[in-house]
């Protein structure tokens, strides 16, 4: 009887020991948690679900990898179990090799597209050193985190020259509440998501491209109608955000949070009601600074291209390593400066 007690005892440490390792090991709780980590001008999404499971999307920018790790450690996670590259711009997809590297990975999506870069190569490495298996980011995909939870990626709907409209856009809902990230989705592929009659209602929606006149058209901002607004940007010389993306969300009385301003951004749901918590407290303003200037009449638009060196668009641009173009450079056109900012495939 004795020995039957001491190996019962053994085999229930071992399941055990299993079951501890091969767990997120963010705590459990009956609340979701949607971090957007402060890693610059980049973006990163940390999503702990009510089971405690974990889903990261982006990881920033590569000098931001410490950072991502050191975060993901603090809120003592070791296993990252869906891993989501939203396309393969190196301020969001700097960090994954690192935390491929460092944490146990169950899924990973990413779109499929590619990019002739370092960083990309360093992500299909670590990947490829760990003998994982990429899944195909694509509008339709249910992702298996949390029974509490619904998670659908409902773009890219279709293919799209431009690496930015790729950007795998994820939409989760607890209870009556949610939330919508975009990735650097621009209007092509928001006019797309309209079009494809999914649901884009939400409580809070990370504004697409860091708050660049590119993404966020007003018939997309009408259509999701959030409460509040995460911009992830940091220092940044593309003027990020832009005034005129500022002026939108403000017309709507949309709260506005941005990392640049508050740092960490936690947003908690119990399924019915939402809080939000910040690293610091912002004491500036959100609102646009032009709202006074009116529109030139005598304003000419022109395409002036660089005949030395020609780009048909950004993922051209973007491939040779050139990203962003200022006005002047080499292959500089008002065609690929969309928001007419003088940078273009920022």
């Amino acid at each position: 009887m004795n020995t039957t007690k001491k190996t019962l005892t053994i085999i229930l440490s071992i399941v055990l020991t299993i079951s501890l390792t091969s767990s997120s090991f963010a705590a459990p709780s009956k609340s979701l948690q949607v971090h957007f980590i402060d890693v610059g001008q980049g973006a990163s999404q940390l999503i702990i679900s009510p089971s405690g499971k974990t889903m990261l999307i982006d990881a920033g920018n590569n000098d931001q990898e410490d950072d991502i790790v050191a975060y993901l450690t603090k809120q003592k996670i070791n296993k990252i179990d869906v891993l989501v590259g939203t396309h393969p711009d190196a301020d969001h997809i700097g960090g994954l090799d690192a935390v491929i590297d460092n944490f146990d990975i169950g899924t990973i999506y990413m779109p499929k597209v590619q990019a002739n870069t370092e960083t990309f190569k360093d992500v299909l490495l670590s990947i490829q050193n760990k003998s994982l298996k990429v899944n195909t980011a694509k509008s339709g995909i249910l992702i298996d985190l949390d029974k509490s939870l619904t998670v659908k990626m409902i773009a890219p709907v279709s293919t799209y020259d431009e690496s930015n409209n790729m950007s795998a856009v994820i939409r989760i809902s607890y209870g009556s509440t949610s939330f919508l990230l975009t990735g650097d989705a621009e209007q092509e592929s928001e006019n797309d998501i309209i079009n494809s009659k999914a649901t884009l209602k939400s409580d809070v929606l990370l504004v697409g491209h860091h708050g660049s006149n590119s993404s966020t058209s007003q018939k997309f901002l009408n259509t999701v109608n959030p409460k509040y607004a995460v911009i992830q940007v940091g220092k940044n010389s593309y003027g990020h955000p832009t005034d005129i993306t500022l002026k939108k969300l403000s017309s709507k009385k949309i709260t506005i949070y941005r990392n640049d301003k508050q740092g960490d951004i936690i947003f908690t749901s119990d399924g019915k009601t939402i809080n939000v918590s910040t690293e610091k407290t912002s004491t500036t303003t959100n609102k646009p600074t032009t709202d006074t200037k009116k529109p030139s009449t005598t304003t000419k638009t022109t395409t002036t291209t660089n005949t030395n060196v020609t780009y048909k668009n950004c993922s051209e641009v973007k491939a040779a390593g050139k990203a962003p173009l200022y006005k002047g450079d080499p292959g500089y056109s008002t065609k690929l400066d969309r928001d007419k900012d003088g940078v273009a495939c920022e």
